[in-house]
């Protein structure tokens, strides 16, 4: 889709007449990380998955974007899907846009993967936390060739001006108050071995949000929603009904 400052790459696939539930996923990643979840809703659910502004094969933005801008950027998108009221699923990254996107537009469920909304105080950078997480998740050698390409150092280290701005914004940005007006039902996935956002974050969202509740995965990192595929969906159908 081609918006006034860009274009916006996205795949839907599934069921047309069931309920949308799109994808959005991680900073320095595309679209290919958040199939393997839809691939399990494709029978019962109208499935979109998004490559975020500066990610995969959308284009970056025209300005520096804020969270707000990608909320944005993504609601549009939606109104020109004839889209509404879907459930939204983000992760890292898409999940920050998520928990914006829902204080802002009505979504019908929220689901969010290891997802932060307040900076973190590190001596090591979150993108550094990231991809040592990254490493560990077997489930990513599936995903070569594609995946592969988009992420790791190799685009943090070749990622342009505006997209480094664009990551500082992201990381520095508080939305605690916007969190607070969420009021759909909210599925919070981590591990509790996440480092880049530890797991704390998810019981402060728990209590931020009106109607929310965390799965912990034993053993999980930033990517526990890969490395428990199965569990995590079948909690996810369950939380769907």
């Amino acid at each position: 889709m081609n918006r006034n400052d860009g274009y916006i790459n996205y795949v839907r696939y599934g069921n047309k007449e069931g309920e949308s539930i799109v994808l959005l996923h991680g900073w320095g990643q595309n679209i290919e990380m958040m199939r393997p979840i839809g691939e399990h809703f494709i029978k019962t659910k109208d499935i979109i998955l998004i490559d975020l502004p500066g990610h995969g094969e959308s284009s970056e933005p025209s300005f520096a974007y804020a969270v707000e801008d990608y909320a944005d950027c993504i609601h549009d998108l939606l109104e020109k899907l004839e889209v509404d009221n879907p459930v939204l699923m983000g992760h890292s990254f898409g999940g920050k846009v998520s928990l914006f996107y829902a204080s802002k537009y009505p979504v019908k469920k929220l689901v969010l993967f290891a997802s932060p909304y307040c900076p973190e105080q590190q001596k090591v950078s979150f993108k550094v936390k990231i991809l040592k997480n990254l490493k560990k998740v077997p489930i990513l050698n599936k995903l070569e060739g594609t995946v592969k390409k988009h992420i790791g150092s190799t685009d943090y280290r070749n990622a342009t001006p505006l997209m480094r701005e664009i990551l500082v914004k992201t990381v520095n940005l508080d939305i605690t108050e916007q969190v607070k007006k969420i009021k759909a039902p909210t599925l919070l996935i981590w591990g509790d071995q996440d480092t880049a956002v530890p797991l704390k974050r998810a019981y402060e969202l728990e209590k931020l949000i009106q109607d929310a509740g965390v799965v912990v995965y034993e053993g999980g990192t930033h990517y526990a929603y890969l490395e428990f595929l199965l569990p995590v969906c079948q909690v996810l159908k369950k939380f769907l009904g």
